[in-house]
């Protein structure tokens, strides 16, 4: 399923009223109404496991439990100088960050759309939008197209100005993430990634920064240097050339699992499931700030071919770029020829003697500009694994 190149969509003011008032009376409760309850505390942090037991629809999901936590990364996602920020905040859970993003000096945050759609979750979200005029909650998933989708046909961002991609980082809309600790989670990320350099999704409004809680496994494949070449994938060369990522909060602050999140298991469920992954539920999390750059080494419309040669050359991630590059298509080893031709300065030139995993961002821009003037490259570029789903798909 590729991820869709459309803008996101807009309509008129009457147009956003029918659609709203649709969508409250609907059944799957889009958009909740809920009167506030009890529920606009959280329960105590010791008891979550009773009040949101296991259940296979959320297992891969964490959430943050610990409150003082939450503070902190709130302030670090939103620092001190943020002002009428509008958050797009997915995977919530049942809203301990979106408490702490609340309880910021008012300044800081204008409104928080909140996407979530495990209903044990929502009963403790819907209240935050009774209780506070800025919060908008969505009960959709938040990797699925259309939710996104959904937000714009709503109006819920046509507060927000679109700025040119040189008019500095975006200073309103942010969008904050926990990441499911799935295949699907970081593949989630790598089509964020992937929609930066092509002014897509969010993109399309500017510079828009996003921040993320994540596994300590996808940030270390997200964030690895050619220094961490057993990491180094295709998504750390996309993130690398497309963004520039910090690290939000030190890795002590979130660490052990067990006293910041949830879900906590035992201990032996735990080490019987870090044997079998390295995505298991209960390995440290990290949290990240990642800013697009101004300057992108992928040009625009060149996603697919980035795609296509970091999947064809990965492969082949431990062998040196002359002996790996063949197999990139038939014919490819012609490149060999213009990436070393000595006419070109030293700054437009490979080494093929580096091994894949080796390769910086700049260098593989070298090796893309090549293969984009190659006459006889693959017509075809396109993957077919996008996992962002549309149900009209």
């Amino acid at each position: 399923m590729s991820f869709p190149t459309r803008s996101l969509a807009s309509c008129s003011s009457s147009r956003h009223l029918r659609l709203l008032q649709r969508v409250l009376r609907s059944p799957h409760r889009y958009f909740s109404a809920a009167p506030a309850s009890s529920k606009l505390e959280l329960p105590p942090e010791s008891e979550w496991r009773k009040y949101f037991p296991p259940a296979l629809q959320v297992n891969h999901r964490v959430s943050l439990r610990n409150a003082e936590t939450a503070a902190k990364l709130a302030d670090a996602f939103v620092p001190e100088g943020s002002e009428g920020k509008v958050i797009l905040e997915a995977f919530p859970g049942p809203g301990q960050l979106s408490r702490a993003l609340l309880n910021l000096p008012k300044n800081r945050i204008k409104k928080i759309i909140i996407l979530e759609d495990w209903e044990p979750y929502l009963e403790y979200l819907k209240p935050l939008q009774k209780a506070d005029s800025r919060v908008i909650v969505v009960g959709r998933d938040g990797y699925n197209w259309d939710s996104y989708q959904l937000i714009s046909e709503l109006g819920l961002l046509d507060d927000v100005p679109k700025l040119g991609w040189d008019q500095g980082v975006h200073p309103q809309l942010q969008f904050i993430s926990h990441l499911p600790s799935t295949v699907n989670g970081e593949q989630l990320i790598s089509q964020l990634l992937r929609t930066v350099p092509e002014h897509q999704w969010l993109f399309q409004y500017g510079r828009v920064p996003l921040s993320f809680l994540l596994s300590e496994h996808v940030y270390n494949r997200v964030t690895a240097t050619i220094d961490d070449p057993s990491a180094r994938c295709k998504v750390s060369i996309i993130a690398e050339a497309s963004a520039h990522i910090t690290s939000a909060l030190p890795s002590s602050v979130l660490n052990p699992f067990d006293q910041h999140f949830h879900p906590v298991t035992s201990a032996h469920a735990k080490a019987a499931d870090l044997k079998r992954s390295s995505r298991a539920v209960g390995l440290p999390f990290q949290s990240m700030n990642l800013v697009p750059r101004q300057h992108q080494l992928i040009r625009k419309g060149q996603t697919d071919a980035w795609d296509y040669c970091l999947r064809r050359l990965f492969v082949r991630k431990a062998t040196e770029l002359r002996t790996a590059l063949p197999g990139l298509a038939p014919g490819a080893q012609i490149l060999l020829k213009k990436v070393t031709d000595p006419a070109l300065p030293d700054s437009e030139r490979l080494d093929v003697r580096k091994k894949v995993n080796k390769l910086q961002a700049h260098e593989w821009a070298i090796l893309l500009k090549a293969f984009d003037e190659w006459p006889f490259k693959p017509e075809d570029l396109t993957i077919g694994d996008f996992m962002i789903r549309s149900k009209n798909a």
